[in-house]
C-alpha cells in the first residue's frame, strides 16, 4: 500500500523536498554489513549520491529488549536517508529524504525486494 500526497507548503517553495516512509517485517539477516549494503543498493538504483560514510548505531542491550536492532544514517548529496531495525522483531523503517526528485515506486520497490519484505506500507510526501 502506498498512499501519497503532496505537501504544499508555503515556506520554501523554491527549495525541492521529496521524501518516502517505508515500513515492513523483513525476512533476512539483518546486521551492519547488510544495512551497508542496503545504502549501496538504494543510491546506485536511485541515482543519489553518498558523500560520507554509513552512521550506523546499536544499542548493545540498553533499553527494551524489543527495541534492540539498529539505528542507522547515510548522508547525501541531495540529503539523507536513515534506517531503522528493530532486530528482535524483524521490523524496519526507514526514510528516504531528498532534495532531488527520485521515483518512490522504484524505491519501495528496491527496499522490499532487498529486505524480502512481503508487504510494505509506505507513505510519500
Amino acid at each position: 500500500m502506498v498512499k501519497s500526497r503532496v505537501m504544499r507548503s508555503r515556506l520554501a517553495p523554491h527549495i525541492t523536498r521529496q521524501r518516502v516512509l517505508i515500513e515492513g517485517f523483513y525476512l533476512i539477516k539483518a546486521d551492519k554489513r547488510v544495512i551497508k549494503n542496503y545504502f549501496k543498493t538504494i543510491t546506485k538504483e536511485l541515482n543519489l549520491e553518498m558523500y560520507g560514510k554509513p552512521i550506523i548505531f546499536s544499542p548493545g542491550g540498553e533499553g527494551k529488549k524489543i527495541n534492540q536492532g539498529y539505528d542507522a544514517f547515510v548522508p547525501l548529496i541531495d540529503s539523507g536517508i536513515s534506517v531503522y531495525v528493530w532486530s528482535t522483531a524483524k521490523f524496519l523503517s526507514l526514510i528516504i529524504y531528498t532534495c532531488k526528485r527520485f521515483d518512490e515506486k522504484k524505491a519501495i520497490a528496491v527496499t522490499k525486494q532487498f529486505w524480502k519484505i512481503n508487504e510494505v506500507v509506505a507513505e510519500a510526501f
